[in-house]
């Protein structure tokens, strides 16, 4: 079985925008914690650096030379959220627009979910025998407890004060589980539907 994430793999480029988003990661951190930018105070940029540059560790960690080409898609969507999070924050988008956290918890779920899915599809086994229809359910059922458990991480820090604290509502915690509930339905069908066989029967969720 030849998959959508098997042919992005493969390609020339694959492998080297992989390494680019690693390096776009280390840069931004390098002048979040270098250059004095008004936008980052009270964002606990020295707490996120070594949380955010474990994302780059992640795949090459998780394949070990398993299997070939380099799963770079995986790697690349991985890495992206902490990536666009980091140039927020650099650019002050956050403060400046309203909606960016809104917009960001529900694309950085997107991403991850269809992380999740250029990795399984490239491991074989479940992904040769689940339909489409069951491999939405489990990404889109992934990316739901990773946000439980992103936001379980929110409310320990806020309440420990570790990296400068959070300031939480019940309004945010209940907001950020929806739209990235929603960002992972979508990453997990943008995931099968890509990133995928075709050849594989949609199932009874009618995913083609």
């Amino acid at each position: 079985m030849t998959t959508g994430a098997e042919r992005l793999d493969a390609g020339r480029l694959a492998v080297p925008a992989a390494a680019a988003m690693k390096v776009a990661l280390l840069l931004a951190f390098v002048v979040a914690l270098t250059v004095p930018l008004d936008q980052l105070e009270g964002k606990g940029m020295a707490f996120r650096f070594p949380l955010f540059m474990l994302s780059a560790a992640i795949v090459p960690l998780a394949w070990r030379r398993r299997f070939r080409p380099y799963p770079a898609t995986a790697d690349v969507l991985v890495v992206a959220p902490f990536l666009i999070d980091t140039l927020g924050n650099l650019v002050g988008a956050y403060d400046a627009y309203d909606a960016t956290d809104d917009v960001l918890h529900a694309l950085n779920w997107v991403l991850l979910v269809a992380a999740f899915h250029a990795w399984r599809y490239r491991r074989g086994g479940s992904a040769r025998v689940m339909s489409n229809g069951d491999a939405w359910l489990l990404g889109a059922g992934i990316g739901a407890l990773a946000i439980v458990g992103w936001e379980i991480a929110e409310w320990i820090v806020a309440e420990t004060g570790a990296g400068g604290g959070l300031a939480l509502t019940y309004g945010d915690t209940v907001g950020d589980l929806a739209l990235s509930t929603v960002g992972g339905m979508l990453g997990s069908w943008l995931g099968v539907r890509y990133l995928g066989d075709r050849r594989v029967p949609s199932g009874p969720a009618g995913l083609g």
